[in-house]
């Protein structure tokens, strides 16, 4: 497990630092589209495609950082009526689909991307392909960080 930890660690803060980022930058594209479309009206046509970019950073890099930290959305109501063995059969099992999905999510993605990379972001210029590229590098992420919980989960268990 330890062999996961550090470069999990150095992806996790990479991936606060360009989610922080993205929603900083987001901010101010937003505040300075209003401003030029109700105070100079004149909105700018680039703002949109970008924010579109953006937002898909803050989701896919957000759900990979509630991955790690296990503040994912989920009802543990159940969970914790079970005993401990059938607690950690339910954590293990959401680990492994995690990582199912997060497998799904990246061949899904990587062929999307793949075939729009030839195609045109409208006003940006840049491949189409690169909206489906972030969800991939998320997808590597959450599987990394599911793989480290669920290992993690056994050594306790052990321990």
């Amino acid at each position: 497990m330890s062999f996961l930890k550090r470069p999990n660690n150095f992806l996790f803060r990479l991936l606060v630092v360009l989610a922080s980022v993205s929603l900083a930058v987001l901010s101010l594209l937003v505040i300075y589209s209003v401003v030029m479309r109700y105070v100079f009206s004149d909105a700018p046509d680039f703002v949109e495609p970008i924010a579109l970019l953006l937002v898909i950073v803050i989701a896919m890099f957000g759900a990979a950082l509630k991955v790690r930290e296990g503040g994912h959305i989920g009802l543990d109501s159940l969970v914790k009526k079970l005993p401990p063995k059938g607690q950690l059969i339910a954590t293990a099992f959401q680990h492994f689909c995690l990582i199912v999905f997060a497998v799904a999510v990246f061949f899904g993605c990587l062929q999307m991307a793949e075939a729009t990379m030839d195609d045109r972001i409208p006003i940006l210029g840049l491949p189409e392909g690169l909206r489906y590229c972030i969800p991939v590098v998320a997808s590597v992420c959450i599987a990394l960080f599911s793989l480290e919980n669920l290992l993690a989960l056994f050594a306790k268990k052990h321990n």
